[in-house]
């Protein structure tokens, strides 16, 4: 089925929701509302999947109230309730609740979709130390006998080995675990990161402690970066007892290594931040790394053992804009201090590359054509700090302007200036009489008085300046030093063969434009 072009889901991303619902300990009747709620928010702004928090449906601060069986039965009642109710809404839901099977209690994950129970995941690692003692309520599900348990009437997968695919879109496989499992060596949605999930999901309670909440960010960036994945995290919020812990609501989405979305903290109201997930380039870039599959090798026989459940997938119709945080300038952090860093990285990653290169060549000097632009000046800048790092002087720098037909008095005065102010050796040689002889040697209308400004016009000086700056280098025995950026790379914006194209080494190829 064709899709609208401007919807975003005509073009390899789906739309997640995270969010934290008000609570009240022990009444989940009030709480599948509150649930409800927000799924049917998300579900009018086309989500796909929805993220709710560990144990929501009954509260995470029952403490021993779990083992009451009112709480457990009102528990499954109410989400039959929410089963019937997600009939109509377009996200899958992933909500959380405490359920009996086997003679046990189990800390559950539901995943739910159009009026359907996909399946049922339990917590695997339950914390026990600390503030924390749920295996005095819970039992892990590593321990689980079953790998199907019967549900409000019906047979639904259960486990810890679970991905839910989405069979009519590409890519889009989810994986679902609960807090104290991404806290692990080995989280369960590394292992199905490499069966293939790109959607891992994480409901969590995790109470806030200082400096906790940056923790979970670089968990969950950590997790998203290494599985090449999205993770999305929801924390226990506002109605949660506080007798001895205190709850922040945290919700976050990342997508390698990526913040795409972040809830407030400490919010008094109900939350729910949404992202759009780019599984195209996921898919893309697992593709590309090649160690990636390499690890999914190492771990064939437990990657073969994770069960796959096909679900087909209402992919939500009409015109949906993109929510996604573009930046203008993508390779410049708009915070000044991590703008600040970056900038000294990348200035020491190529005043190194030169330093090292000259090492190697033995050559003492470096020669550079300076026209007052972008490009050359951070060449420029760096041959200057290349040279100080050395110990040289300055003036081993051969710099020179090279004036053309169109070159104006302030690109020149610029070029001087910056040559002067970093103490070089500057020089200046019009190329226009060489130019014009090349033109006259090929015929070009130019030669003969016509104004004709073709590419071989603009690409005979380029070639021009190119080859005098080569000439300089072997005269002076120093090493000519390229400008061209990265961005003019990528497009070919550059004359090839002997023009700007060719240098004997470029400091700039791998900095963008911007």
């Amino acid at each position: 089925m064709q899709r609208p072009f401007h919807s975003v889901y005509a073009h390899g991303f789906v739309r997640a929701a995270v969010c934290i619902p008000h609570v009240r300990v022990a009444d989940p009747n009030f709480n599948v509302e509150r649930t409800l709620g927000l799924a049917r928010r998300a579900s009018k702004m086309h989500a796909a999947v929805a993220l709710f928090p560990e144990l929501g449906i009954s509260a995470y601060s029952n403490e021993d109230l779990f083992h009451q069986d009112v709480l457990l039965d009102v528990t499954e009642t109410a989400i039959a309730g929410l089963i019937r109710e997600s009939a109509v809404l377009s996200p899958v839901l992933l909500i959380g609740a405490p359920l009996r099977f086997e003679g046990k209690l189990f800390n559950c994950a539901l995943i739910i979709y159009r009026g359907q129970l996909l399946g049922i995941v339990p917590k695997s690692y339950l914390p026990n130390y600390r503030e924390f003692y749920e295996k005095r309520q819970f039992n892990t599900g590593r321990n689980a006998v079953h790998r199907e348990v019967l549900f409000l009437g019906k047979t639904v997968p259960f486990g810890n080995d679970l991905i839910f695919d989405a069979s009519n879109y590409d890519d889009f496989s989810i994986h679902v675990e609960i807090c104290e499992d991404v806290w692990t060596p080995i989280p369960p949605s590394t292992y199905a990161a490499l069966a293939g999930a790109t959607v891992l999901t994480n409901l969590s309670a995790s109470n806030i402690t200082i400096g906790k909440a940056d923790y979970r960010r670089d968990l969950c960036a950590s997790q998203s970066g290494k599985c090449i994945a999205a993770y999305l995290y929801s924390a226990a919020g506002p109605g949660e007892s506080t007798t001895d812990l205190a709850w922040d609501g945290h919700a976050i989405i990342y997508e390698n290594n990526e913040l795409l979305a972040e809830a407030e903290r400490f919010s008094t109201d109900e939350q729910l931040v949404v992202a759009d997930l780019d599984l195209e380039r996921l898919a893309q870039d697992r593709m590309r790394q090649t160690s990636f599959n390499d690890a999914v090798a190492d771990h064939r026989d437990r990657v073969r053992a994770i069960r796959r459940v096909a679900f087909e997938f209402q992919v939500p119709e009409g015109n949906i804009p993109l929510i996604r945080n573009v930046e203008r300038f993508p390779y410049v952090p708009s915070d000044p201090s991590v703008r600040h860093d970056r900038c000294f990285e990348a200035y020491n990653i190529q005043v190194h590359g030169l330093l090292k290169r000259l090492k190697n060549t033995g050559l003492e000097r470096v020669v550079i054509g300076i026209s007052g632009g972008l490009d050359s000046t951070q060449a420029l800048i760096v041959a200057a700090k290349t040279t100080d790092r050395l110990g040289w002087r300055r003036d081993r720098i051969l710099a020179y302007t090279m004036p053309g037909f169109a070159t104006s008095s302030i690109t020149l005065k610029n070029a001087h200036g910056l040559m002067r102010a970093l103490g070089v050796t500057a020089g200046e040689i019009d190329i226009r009489p060489s130019c014009l002889q090349m033109l006259r040697d090929i015929g070009h209308p130019f030669s003969k008085g016509e104004r004709v400004y073709d590419v071989t016009f603009e690409n005979v000086q380029a070639g021009e300046r190119t080859s005098h700056l080569f000439r300089l280098a072997n005269f002076h025995n120093a090493m000519v030093l390229g400008t061209g950026d990265l961005s003019e790379l990528a497009l070919g914006w550059t004359t090839y063969g002997v023009g700007d194209h060719m240098s004997h080494y470029n400091v700039n190829s791998s900095v963008p434009k911007t």
